[in-house]
């Protein structure tokens, strides 16, 4: 009659687990880089756009 190895059997299902949370992570990672920036406060930073005072030359009089 052939023994159960209980710690094998064990460790299987911790690194089934660990397996199983961390692709779900990725996944919620990978949602949530995906989303479309739909202008909230937290994903858009908006940056100050200062109006650059527009130079003419000016025009010397020659003699």
């Amino acid at each position: 009659m052939v023994k159960v190895n209980y710690q094998y059997e064990k460790r299987k299902k911790e690194l089934d687990k660990k397996r199983k949370k961390e692709q779900k992570l990725k996944l919620k990672q990978n949602k949530k880089n995906n989303q479309p920036n739909d202008g909230s406060p937290e994903t858009e930073i908006e940056t100050p756009v200062e109006a650059v005072p527009e130079t003419t030359p000016v025009a010397t009089e020659e003699k």
